[in-house]
């Protein structure tokens, strides 16, 4: 579809007819004992990203992401270390360029502020993506969710939830799109490989 960003991820864009609209929030929910930066790193191969870790330091996710056997760009990344979460994020995001990537990893961190403030920072992150044009992508773990996730939810445009499952003797990543504002919303689950790079499974049925 003529106006969409690409995610660099193949299988994923053709589910999305091509990829996410400029503006675009995305929800990413995983379990924290899954792979699911993988798909993160991978998403900075497609444009500049500005990466923004909660509870990594950004050494640890430089070192992650050079170390990724996937195609993957050279983001800026930065660690949100103050006592105040939302305004150093806030400041940072406020620097992002048009046309890029901004990913959060993770959301919980902001998530856990208060309710009000954290309303606000959607409503400002979502104007800076339409501003910019670019594409935010939010990494919510699974397990210990604050109170504020279903802000998160009903601030993203789409959501992707990855579920990591054992079949036998192997692990099964699906990931499936329960919500997306921006078109067509995929009906089936995505099976993922997520042991060196993201690539769809082809070992059985593919959904």
């Amino acid at each position: 579809m003529v106006g969409r960003l690409d995610t660099g991820i193949d299988v994923l864009d053709r589910k999305l007819d091509g990829g996410l609209p400029p503006g675009c929030i995305v929800a990413y929910t995983a379990e924290p004992a899954s792979q699911s930066e993988l798909l993160l790193y991978e998403l900075t191969a497609a444009r500049g990203t500005l990466y923004l870790s909660t509870e990594r330091s950004d050494d640890a996710v430089r070192h992650a992401i050079e170390s990724s056997p996937s195609s993957v760009g050279s983001p800026t990344v930065r660690h949100v270390t103050s006592d105040t979460p939302i305004e150093e994020a806030t400041r940072l995001i406020g620097a992002l360029p048009d046309g890029a990537n901004l990913i959060i990893d993770t959301m919980n961190v902001l998530e856990a502020c208060d309710t009000d403030e954290y309303i606000a920072f959607l409503n400002d992150l979502k104007s800076q993506m339409l501003e910019t044009g670019s594409i935010a992508v939010l990494h919510c773990l699974k397990g210990d969710e604050a109170a504020n996730r279903s802000r998160t939810f009903h601030a993203a445009d789409a959501v992707f939830d990855l579920r990591t499952e054992v079949a036998g003797t192997e692990l099964e990543n699906h990931l499936t799109v329960p919500k997306f504002r921006g078109g067509s919303q995929p009906t089936d689950a995505i099976k993922l490989e997520l042991t060196e790079e993201v690539a769809i499974d082809t070992s059985r049925d593919i959904a």
